[in-house]
């Protein structure tokens, strides 16, 4: 018998039985989904990861009272560290500006605002940002009209206002924006710059803020219960890890910790963020992983217990084809390829599953669409390994009957 034919009967064999094929095919599909659907979803966020965790400009980290990212510590442990004041971020500043191998920017965020002018208005989703000059530089935003905030702006605390390019298209569809007044949270801004658009970072548009003086915010929302955000700008990526450096010890000497005190203040960068995220999706990739192995072994455990059903229902198949002069090579073939037949529908299942679940799962999660294909084959091979190592003793059992008492069988 060729290959072919081997096949066909293997198809034919699965086709006579298939609620019992579907059941144990489902167990291995629902153990390759479960793997393959979790590692759609990562590398879809890992095709993101670049564009979607740069929020800060090149050569830049960000020195702030809470992490970026936190799974490991309750979020009390931080709430419970002093906040870091104006007069803090300021002294700073001043420190690590002093001999200019630095930029240093401050902001401070209040979120859910409306914005106005005239009749028009957005949604109460826009950020207001306190900020100062180097705000636009350290978050890669550029000046598509008008001007930056200035220094004199900062000092004497003046009602001026950078727009992104979001504000912008809803209230100023047709007019310049530059002059004009807009009105957010009752407080009345005179619009002095408008940023080019930046785009979207996994869902959330980077575009949808108004930015006024750090001064002017803290003017009119009060300096109690507000921590600053420190972004720091090295001048090269040779200096880099020697700017973090200085800069934590500068922050230690302003908010007067002793030597043998932790820091009370997060420092983290584009870096720091990609390296968190591939940590949370290694745990959640091991976890897919020991799931998957748990429901696989009990889908070979069934791929073995289907092909030893089968062999009994059909030992007397077995003792004619014996004895027409089929070798034992050509049984043992047949019933191996229809354990590794039962184990591959069941993975093509689960890939298929798997895909469009993970992609599903990464388009709520606004991240790339992605196949894929490594471990994709990865789970058709494991699935061939498993239809191999359940099928083989079944095959072997089947192969090694005696044609004379395969017939007499009933």
């Amino acid at each position: 018998m060729n290959l072919r034919e081997i096949l066909a009967l293997a198809l034919a064999s699965l086709r006579a039985s298939k609620l019992r094929s579907a059941l144990t095919m489902l167990g291995i599909a629902v153990g390759v989904f479960s793997v393959i659907g979790v590692m759609t979803v990562i590398s879809g966020l890992r095709g993101s990861i670049e564009s979607g965790l740069n929020v800060l400009g090149a050569n830049s980290f960000q020195i702030a009272k809470f992490p970026a990212i936190n799974f490991s510590d309750p979020r009390q442990r931080f709430a419970n560290r002093r906040d870091i004041d104006y007069p803090q971020a300021v002294r700073f500043q001043q420190f690590m500006e002093e001999d200019g191998s630095a930029a240093v920017s401050l902001q401070l965020n209040r979120g859910g605002l409306r914005v106005a002018h005239l009749d028009r208005r957005t949604n109460p989703n826009v950020r207001l940002i306190g900020a100062d000059a180097g705000f636009v530089f350290s978050f890669s935003y550029e000046i598509g009209s008008g001007r930056n905030l200035e220094p004199g702006d900062i000092e004497f605390g003046r009602p001026v206002a950078l727009l992104g390019d979001d504000v912008v298209q809803r209230i100023f569809p047709d007019s310049d924006p530059l002059g004009q007044t807009v009105r957010a949270d009752g407080r009345i801004y005179t619009v002095v710059g408008v940023l080019k658009a930046k785009g979207t970072s996994f869902g959330q548009s980077q575009d949808n803020f108004v930015a006024v003086p750090i001064t002017q915010f803290l003017g009119a929302y009060g300096r109690a219960r507000r921590s600053i955000s420190i972004n720091v700008q090295s001048p090269s990526q040779a200096a880099f890890e020697d700017t973090i450096d200085r800069a934590i010890g500068v922050m230690r000497l302003v908010r007067e910790l002793e030597p043998e005190d932790p820091n009370d203040f997060e420092v983290f960068s584009n870096d720091s963020l990609i390296e968190a995220f591939n940590s949370i999706a290694s745990v959640v990739a091991v976890a897919a992983f020991v799931i998957s192995a748990i429901a696989l072994l009990a889908s070979g455990v069934g791929v073995m217990n289907i092909m030893l059903v089968s062999v009994t229902e059909r030992t007397k198949e077995i003792g004619i084809r014996k004895s027409i002069g089929a070798r034992k090579t050509d049984i043992l073939a047949q019933f191996l390829i229809e354990a590794v037949v039962l184990s591959l529908c069941g993975g093509l299942a689960g890939v298929a599953v798997g895909v469009i679940g993970g992609n599903a799962a990464a388009m709520f999660l606004n991240a790339a669409l992605v196949f894929p294909w490594i471990w994709a084959a990865a789970g058709l091979l494991v699935c061939g390994g498993i239809g191999v190592a359940f099928g083989l003793y079944p095959a072997w059992k089947a192969a090694s009957l005696d044609p004379i008492e395969a017939l007499r069988h009933e």
